[in-house]
């Protein structure tokens, strides 16, 4: 169990950090990028780095649930790729339907894709947050 606890935060600590990457790169280059988001267009303004956000977020959690599913294809946990991909999506979003599961031999570490996808998540909630809360306040006002 201690093995598939150290292997599984291995796992979640390299998905963490693509999330945490692509984040960080997408606000430096909101930074960068803020006036020349179609300056005379109060919708582009808006719609760009929200959208964008939403899109990066998204292009995230996707590359996350692939990490996992290759990672137990690799190990031998799962035995092909449909069944790999289903089984991290439905544990990562942490539905977990049930139908399909691990052998006891990497139950834990499976499960660490749902604490992956609950932190993530809630990076990512934050991300919006702080977002929504910097460009919205700024065009409210604005007619």
């Amino acid at each position: 169990m201690t093995a598939q606890i150290f292997w599984g935060s291995l796992v979640l600590g390299a998905c963490s950090l693509v999330h945490l990457i692509l984040i960080i790169w997408w606000v430096g280059y909101l930074k960068t990028r803020n006036d020349q988001f179609h300056p005379s267009s109060r919708f582009f303004k808006l719609f760009v780095p929200i959208a964008g956000t939403f899109a990066l977020l998204i292009i995230s959690h996707t590359l996350q649930v692939w990490i996992w599913a290759v990672v137990l294809i690799w190990l031998g946990a799962l035995p092909a790729l449909f069944e790999a991909i289903y089984f991290s999506l439905v544990t990562y979003t942490t539905l977990g339907y049930g139908d399909v599961i691990l052998s006891d031999e990497y139950k834990v570490f499976g499960a660490m894709a749902s604490v992956t996808g609950l932190l993530n998540f809630g990076v990512s909630t934050a991300i919006l947050v702080a977002i929504l809360g910097k460009i919205l306040p700024n065009h409210l006002g604005e007619e």
